[in-house]
């Protein structure tokens, strides 16, 4: 079949479309991330071709997201080499992280013009904000994901009470860093879009900086019909002992995910709620040894059930950990930005027992999904803790509004938003 003028024109213009995907993380949120672009990609046959560029960690980690563009050609994955990689500075102080920017700003334009980019989406823009606030120049028009605003969290906490905890003079300090180099991010020449993850945000910056560019995008998630038999199977295996609540605190146990002020609030409730509470602990740690002694030492008083199993979990296996469970914990401390957590947990119809701080707090309370604390507080998780041990699970929070907020946040959605702003015509 002759093909139109319009049509020679359009493929004209798709067969030199290259669209580069940046990423050097290679932990949270970024290899799901990658994951659903490519399967969106693929699904919808979009034109031109796909450049990801990553970590050589990322390869040998996430085998599995690698493994989805194996059969295409329009998709490829490039590493940087060994020797960049390990010349990139460590984030383990603040100077280190102004210079790790400006490393990885330099990367990113090296591999855009290395690979003829057409355009690129940064997927963690927050860490390139220095050299994009100065005006550096990129090879091509480039679009990125805004993970951790704060400049509008002061805007938060008009709910009743718990009084939502309030910023630290360090957080205080970086709202006002972020709102003086914002405006000069938001309106880079060759800024595209700005997508961000936090909605009360971009409503905001759309009244602060007009023509901003930002543009809210759902933070993603995939809903998978509950296989209660494997639910109860993973039970099982975990040892979990009958008649117990399931509490699950998932993800990398780190100090600011709160895990120590949890720990501390399990030690101050009475023995007989500690007999109806299991506690698991799943994620990669490099507390092992100090969290395994708090542990032991909590359980020779009280009664509570600790389960641990330090590794990654596959996404696969990730709603299986929710459907066993009664109560998610996010005792976040002073969390900036989204948590996928809280959109497992709406997916599981589970209530989460969340930090009242920061962007978490505002979506726990908007949505529903269950109770907040201030989680800064021992004291105040315990007296969470005791509500949920005390009250049915059923009645925390809405089931109605936890599935909303999930149908929202569907993985095909994220990926649709990211590519119809990246200007990838549709086949």
């Amino acid at each position: 079949m002759l093909k139109t003028t319009s049509e020679l024109a359009r493929d004209r213009c798709t067969s030199n479309l290259r669209i580069l995907l940046f990423d050097l993380s290679i932990r949270g949120h970024h290899p799901s991330y990658i994951k659903y672009l490519i399967r969106y990609w693929q699904t919808q046959q979009l034109p031109g071709h796909l450049d990801i560029v990553t970590s050589p960690l990322f390869l040998d980690e996430h085998a599995d997201v690698v493994a989805l563009a194996d059969d295409s050609q329009s998709i490829q994955f490039t590493p940087i080499t060994a020797a960049e990689e390990a010349a990139l500075r460590d984030r383990s102080t603040g100077v280190n992280r102004l210079k790790r920017s400006f490393q990885e700003w330099s990367l990113f334009c090296q591999y855009s013009a290395a690979l003829k980019a057409s355009e690129s989406l940064i997927l963690y823009f927050d860490t390139f904000q220095p050299p994009i606030s100065l005006g550096m120049r990129s090879p091509c028009p480039f679009s990125g994901i805004y993970f951790r605003p704060t400049f509008h969290y002061n805007s938060f906490g008009s709910s009743p009470k718990p009084t939502p905890q309030k910023p630290s003079l360090k957080a205080w300090v970086q709202q006002k860093r972020e709102t003086t180099s914002l405006r000069r991010v938001l309106y880079h020449p060759q800024l595209q879009t700005l997508f961000c993850l936090d909605p009360f945000a971009v409503q905001q910056m759309d009244v602060a900086y007009p023509g901003s560019k930002a543009v809210y995008l759902p933070d993603p998630v995939e809903i998978h019909p509950p296989v209660l038999a494997e639910a109860e199977r993973l039970k099982a295996e975990l040892g979990i002992e009958p008649n117990r609540k399931v509490c699950l605190l998932f993800g990398a146990l780190t100090h600011r995910k709160g895990v120590f002020q949890l720990l501390d609030a399990i030690s101050m409730l009475p023995p007989v709620l500690c007999q109806q509470l299991c506690v698991v602990l799943v994620g990669e740690s490099k507390l092992v040894t100090e969290l395994n002694t708090r542990m032991a030492t909590i359980a020779q008083h009280k009664p509570v059930q600790f389960i641990h199993q330090y590794e990654f979990v596959a996404d696969a296996a990730i709603p299986n950990y929710f459907q066993m469970t009664d109560i998610v914990l996010a005792p976040y401390q002073q969390h900036v930005g989204m948590s996928g957590i809280l959109l497992h947990a709406a997916a599981a119809q589970k209530p989460v027992l969340s930090s009242d701080y920061g962007l978490m707090g505002e979506v726990v309370r908007r949505y529903k999904l269950g109770l907040t604390v201030d989680s800064t507080r021992p004291e105040d998780i315990a007296k969470g803790l005791t509500q949920c041990l005390l009250k049915d699970s059923d009645t925390l929070g809405d089931r109605a509004r936890m599935q909303a907020f999930a149908d929202e946040n569907q993985a095909e959605r994220f990926a649709s938003t990211v590519f119809q702003h990246l200007n990838v015509p549709s086949m």
